[in-house]
């Protein structure tokens, strides 16, 4: 019934795989040009509170971070519990925030350091006080472009 006949005695040509490491070779370029590393190895817990109204940060590159939080539980023994502030890999103190957030403007373009947005990264058990001194230090800065790092949830829930 068939009109076509199978020609038999020929075989299928090799596919070539001549063009093979071209293509690896892409996708290992693409990967590393996309992946962005983590820049900065927390040393103390960052669990973020949750917000309803959430905006997400335009031009990550303008952004300075600060973390607070009680430290990760590796370091508990040697720092305790009490909440603390990391700027970029290392602890720091309230009178660090003003030679750091100097040190993050001079890093930037003179045409940038008006855009530059300091985010504070703070943990959801540690207490105002320490936010509202935070905040002092960074006016005295004068760092006032602020953001505040949540996760966007119900803000009266099992948090």
């Amino acid at each position: 019934m068939s009109k076509f006949k199978r020609k038999t005695g020929k075989s299928q040509p090799a596919i070539s795989t001549a063009s093979l490491p071209d293509i690896v070779f892409m996708l290992l370029f693409f990967f590393m040009v996309t992946t962005v590393m983590r820049e900065v190895t927390l040393l103390v817990q960052n669990r973020k509170p949750f917000a309803t109204e959430v905006v997400k940060l335009e031009r990550r590159s303008l952004v300075s971070y600060i973390y607070v939080g009680p430290p990760i539980k590796s370091l508990q023994a040697q720092f305790g519990t009490e909440p603390r502030i990391q700027l970029n890999d290392q602890f720091a103190t309230l009178n660090d925030i003003g030679p750091y957030i100097t040190d993050e403007r001079e890093r930037r373009n003179e045409a940038e350091r008006p855009l530059m947005t300091v985010s504070i990264k703070a943990d959801k058990t540690v207490k105002m006080g320490l936010i509202t001194d935070l905040k002092f230090e960074l006016r005295r800065a004068q760092a006032l472009k602020i953001n505040y790092s949540t996760v966007k949830g119900k803000p009266f829930g099992d948090n």
